[in-house]
């Protein structure tokens, strides 16, 4: 087998294309797993300052954010649903910089 520069450039080629797929793969498993796991008892962490209009703690601030994309569907949660729909949860929200749900 004679050593081509075609071949040789066709190897490199090949573990170029074979190296993008594979960081590109890699690239796409981390945004999988990176998306938002609805939970409402991780709403349990503001409820004091709902109730109370006291201001959120930086707990509750972090727990609501990463919630932010799942509140409509928590304001209808048996538990926790309630406690969104006073008139604290929108003033909790305002404090930590989270949009507070208008769902249809």
């Amino acid at each position: 087998m004679e050593n081509h520069p075609t071949s040789y450039m066709g190897l490199r080629l090949f573990t170029v294309a074979t190296a993008m797929v594979l960081l590109l793969s890699a690239g796409h498993l981390q945004l999988s797993g990176a998306q938002v796991t609805c939970d409402p008892v991780q709403l349990s962490w503001c409820l004091q300052s709902i109730v109370s209009n006291m201001p959120p703690t930086a707990e509750c601030c972090q727990k609501l954010k990463a919630q932010e994309p799942c509140l409509c569907r928590e304001t209808s949660d048996p538990t926790f649903g309630g406690y969104m729909r006073l008139p604290g949860a929108g003033a909790v929200c305002a404090a930590c910089n989270v949009t507070f749900p208008y769902c249809h």
